[in-house]
């Protein structure tokens, strides 16, 4: 029988490779069938904005009903219908009601799974991120093999496949089991009272900031990238080499922190945003120059997501576990990545990419300046003892 760390990893292999096999070729498809730069944008927001709301929800029952996974299934079996939609009504509203409806379910999936993680592995970071890059090892597969796929099939053929995948990541959330699950007690800090502590908004705060200047580029590199001629298995492998490199940074995550600390993590990958946005905006035409940018996903994503849901598992505590991930989905990927997806569409028509993806860099530095200014000094060094 498998061992819940195993399970974990399976799932998160399968999710992952959905994920990579549909995000960053989904402004093709939109492109494909005449939708334009800022219809794009909001289509993309589409399934950000439902993250606002749709992971607290599911949070709150998870929590209370100490089911976490079960939830996920159920959502994702929910999620998997939706998406079949989008083979039958290519309008901009009927896509645009599909990818709400779907992310609206989907939206539980990593907010519960991650909450199930930190339970399974008694909130060891060092842990979670070695689970977790066999989620990066499925999204660079499956990014890289349906960069291929493309290049000698229709991007009609190629929704049907991602159906497939994402039939093959619900199936592996069944094999998942349930964590221990805090219910809530009447002696346990309100949520809102965590919520209101300077440093916990101030984190929050610049976590939508990184998901906002994230937002033109989960949106329109692909469509950059081809705007400027390489081919679509050359869009595969530089988003897979971003990710490659986050699957090492997950690996070294235990040292990393052991030796920089949680908010030195942090600020480092704040930093490294602003530096990979203006190289993508304004470099794209040098393969060396992307090549680096996408290395520097290693920061932007991979050490900042495992510092940041690490800081905030620490701080809402008990049957506020859930809570915390969802609020931390919600205020970044939900609420910065709608912000990112229709800013960036409006800023594509109007100015063009290099602008859009300065305007991303000045967001990742408005979010460095936020951590600074609240956060520092209110992290222990040691992850241990973050609280």
């Amino acid at each position: 029988m498998q061992t819940p760390i195993a399970a974990l990893g399976v799932f998160y292999f399968a999710y992952f490779a959905y994920v990579g096999g549909f995000t960053p070729y989904l402004s093709l498809y939109f492109d494909s069938v005449g939708m334009n730069a800022f219809q794009i944008g909001l289509l993309m927001a589409a399934m950000q904005a439902t993250r606002i709301f749709g992971p607290m929800l599911w949070a709150v029952l998870a929590d209370r009903r100490g089911e976490r996974m079960r939830i996920v299934r159920l959502t994702s079996l929910a999620g998997g219908i939706a998406l079949l939609g989008l083979q039958f009504d290519q309008s901009f509203i009927g896509m645009l009601v599909v990818l709400a409806v779907m992310s609206f379910f989907t939206s539980a999936a990593m907010p519960l799974a991650e909450a199930t993680t930190f339970g399974h592995v008694q909130g060891d970071t060092g842990r979670y991120a070695r689970i977790r890059l066999w989620g990066s090892i499925g999204f660079i597969a499956s990014v890289i093999g349906i960069g291929y796929f493309l290049d000698v099939a229709t991007l009609r053929d190629w929704l049907w496949l991602i159906v497939a995948i994402y039939a093959v990541a619900l199936i592996a959330a069944w094999r998942v089991p349930e964590s221990a699950a805090h219910r809530a007690s009447a002696a346990q800090v309100p949520a809102r009272t965590i919520l209101a502590r300077r440093e916990v908004a101030g984190l929050l705060g610049a976590c939508f900031l990184m998901a906002t200047a994230h937002g033109a580029y989960y949106s329109f590199f692909s469509v950059h990238l081809v705007g400027n001629g390489y081919s679509k298995s050359a869009i595969g492998w530089l988003w897979a080499l971003g990710v490659i490199c986050e699957v090492a940074v997950f690996w070294w995550m235990p040292q990393l922190v052991a030796r920089l600390g949680l908010y030195r993590v942090l600020v480092a990958s704040f930093g490294l945003a602003v530096v990979r946005f203006l190289l993508i905006g304004w470099l794209v035409h040098s393969p060396l120059a992307l090549v680096l940018a996408q290395t520097l996903h290693a920061a932007t994503f991979g050490a900042y997501h495992a510092a940041a849901i690490g800081i905030i598992h620490r701080w809402f505590h008990g049957a506020h576990q859930a809570k915390g991930q969802a609020l931390y989905t919600a205020l970044s990927f939900g609420a910065g990545g709608t912000l990112g997806g229709v800013a960036s569409g409006a800023a594509w028509s109007v100015f063009g990419p290099a602008i859009t993806f300065t305007l991303a860099a000045i967001a990742a530095g408005a979010g460095l300046w936020l951590l600074v200014a609240t956060v520092r000094g209110r992290i222990p060094v040691a992850a241990s003892t973050v609280d």
